[in-house]
């Protein structure tokens, strides 16, 4: 499996799941998947159920790290087993009032992250003008305001993308209130400088000659792109709260 389907069969249970906690948890030598030529990650059933009982372990629990790298090397040797059933057993059961009470406060990321994997792209999906309008329910001197202001840019064969559509519709609510589309053109150099930012830092990964470091590099993108969206996230929210405050 992918690294997106370990995520997509794990979050239901563990909802802070990240594929940055993912490869933590691999630098630590909790689990060990498989690459690929191309430098992938490819998970076996068995590096799932893995996780599955590393993250029980720590949020039912509350092991270290080091506790349970030495429960699952005794699984290796055969001196134990990973007890899937009885952890999930565990993690289904409501906890006493007690237990509740004394279990520390656990801080994750805030609601709506977005994850890495939904910032690929291998499928492009090609609208044309006209399909453009009809989904996003806009007209054509707003698309082309929004064109003129670069918030939308068609590709070479004149084509558009799903997220042009979302922008679109989002653009034309924000419109509702006033905004117009060169209003809008801050949040476009806010995302530029984002988006540079997050080159800069994977550029030297794409560079390696080893096999792999373009796929890696890419990853990195991802990952870092998600973070930061869930980190502007947090930054408009404050900013919101502190001026309603005001």
């Amino acid at each position: 499996m992918s690294i997106g389907s370990v995520l997509d069969l794990l979050r239901p249970d563990f909802p802070d799941i990240t594929i940055s906690k993912i490869r933590f948890l691999e630098a630590e030598g909790l689990i060990r998947p498989e690459r690929t030529p191309s430098g992938y990650r490819r998970f076996s059933v068995a590096d799932t159920e893995r996780l599955r009982f590393v993250l029980t372990a720590q949020r039912d629990q509350y092991l270290p790290l080091k506790v349970i790298k030495e429960q699952l090397e005794a699984i290796d040797k055969g001196a134990a087993t990973l007890g899937v059933r009885e952890a999930r057993a565990r993690a289904s059961a409501v906890p006493d009032t007690d237990t509740r009470l004394a279990a520390p406060r656990k801080f994750g990321v805030v609601p709506g992250e977005v994850s890495p994997e939904e910032l690929r792209f291998d499928h492009e999906i090609r609208l044309t003008r006209a399909d453009l309008l009809s989904q996003a329910e806009i007209d054509e001197p707003f698309l082309n305001d929004l064109i003129r202001a670069n918030l939308i840019v068609p590709g070479a064969a004149g084509y558009f993308d799903a997220d042009a559509v979302t922008l679109a519709r989002t653009a034309h609510a924000m419109a509702e209130f006033g905004l117009e589309a060169r209003h809008l053109r801050a949040f476009k150099l806010a995302a530029d400088r984002e988006a540079a930012l997050v080159a800069q830092i994977a550029a030297p990964i794409a560079k390696s000659r080893d096999a792999g470091a373009r796929a890696r590099a890419e990853e990195t993108v991802r990952e870092l792109a998600a973070l930061s969206l869930t980190l502007h996230t947090c930054l408009v929210k404050a900013s919101v709260r502190n001026s309603l405050g005001n």
